[in-house]
C-alpha cells in the first residue's frame, strides 16, 4: 500500500524497506554511454538511493558506470564521494533524521563533495539535502503538491542546461521545497509553482527539484494511490511526453557524466557553457 506521508516529496510505501514488489524500470533501448578517462577505465558515479521506488531510471543507461548504495537496506553511506556523486529522490523530508537515520551521513557526504569540488548532482530529495548541507533552507511548500508535468524555465547559462533554448517539461512529484538556496548557489532554472527548480554551487555541484531520471513506468508507480490529483490523466500525459522528456534530459545526464569523467581524468573540473 502507498500512502501520502506527513511531509511528502512524493508517495511513500507503508511496507518495510526492501520488501516491496516494485522494481526500477530500465528501458532496454537505453544504451550505456560510459565516460572514459585514462587507459580506458570508466569513471564511476557514486549513487545514494533512498528507496526502491526511486531508482536510477533512465540514468542507468545514460551515466555509465555507477556504484549504488542503499542505506534503507542497511548499507552504510560512504565517506568518500568517488569520481562523482548522485543523490536520488525519495519520500522522506530532508530533515527527517529520526525516520531516515542515514540522512545526516548523506548531508555530510554532500558537503564533502561540494567542498572538494567533486562533480555532484542531487535530484529532488537529493537537491534538498544538498541545500541543507550547504546552509540553505527546506520547508514544507505552501503551494501544494507539485505532481505530473511541469515547465522548467532556464534562467542562466550552465553546462548541464546549455542544450535548452526555452521552457521544457519535466516530471515533478514533491511538496517540500527549497525555500532559501545556499548563499553561493546560482539559480539556473525556475518554475511557476515552486521557483527554485535547479541551482549550481561552484563549478560542479547541481541540484534539481524535478526528476530528469524518471521514466513513465516509475512515475506510474508513484501515483498508484494518489487521491489529490487525477492519477490516470497524469500518467497518460507523462507517457505521451516521453520522447520530449528523453530529448530534454538525456543531454543533462550525459553532460554530468562528462564532467565526472574530466574530474576523474585530471582531478579538476573544466566546465563549458556550449
Amino acid at each position: 500500500m502507498i500512502r501520502l506521508g506527513p511531509s511528502p516529496n512524493r508517495a511513500r510505501r507503508s511496507s518495510p524497506p526492501g520488501t516491496g514488489t516494485f522494481s526500477t524500470y530500465i528501458p532496454p533501448s537505453c544504451p550505456t554511454n560510459a565516460p572514459v578517462y585514462a587507459r580506458g577505465v570508466s569513471a564511476r558515479v557514486t549513487v545514494i538511493e533512498h528507496e526502491a521506488e526511486a531508482g536510477l531510471g533512465y540514468f542507468a543507461g545514460w551515466l555509465g558506470d555507477v556504484v549504488v548504495y542503499r542505506p534503507y537496506l542497511g548499507e552504510a553511506v560512504p565517506e568518500e564521494p568517488g569520481d562523482g556523486l548522485l543523490v536520488l529522490g525519495g519520500a522522506a523530508s530532508a530533515w527527517d533524521d529520526e525516520n531516515h537515520p542515514w540522512l545526516p551521513a548523506t548531508r555530510a557526504l554532500l558537503r564533502t563533495a561540494v567542498e572538494r569540488e567533486v562533480p555532484t548532482l542531487g535530484i529532488c530529495l537529493g537537491a534538498q539535502l544538498m541545500t541543507l548541507a550547504c546552509g540553505g533552507q527546506v520547508t514544507r511548500g505552501g503551494n501544494g503538491l507539485e505532481v505530473g508535468l511541469g515547465q522548467i524555465v532556464p534562467v542562466a547559462d550552465d553546462p548541464l542546461f546549455a542544450h535548452l533554448t526555452g521552457p521544457v517539461p519535466a516530471i515533478q512529484y514533491h511538496q517540500d521545497a527549497m525555500t532559501v538556496l545556499p548563499d553561493d548557489a546560482v539559480l539556473i532554472a525556475t518554475g511557476s509553482q515552486y521557483p527554485h527548480q535547479a541551482f549550481r554551487i561552484g563549478a560542479g555541484a547541481w541540484g534539481v527539484q524535478f526528476h530528469p531520471e524518471a521514466t513513465p513506468a516509475i512515475f506510474e508507480q508513484w501515483t498508484t494511490e494518489l487521491t489529490t490529483h487525477p492519477a490516470e490523466e497524469l500518467n497518460e500525459q507523462v507517457s505521451a511526453a516521453e520522447a520530449g522528456l528523453v530529448a530534454s534530459w538525456r543531454p543533462l545526464a550525459e553532460a554530468f557524466a562528462a564532467v565526472v569523467a574530466e574530474n576523474a581524468r585530471s582531478g579538476s573540473i573544466t566546465v563549458r557553457n556550449h
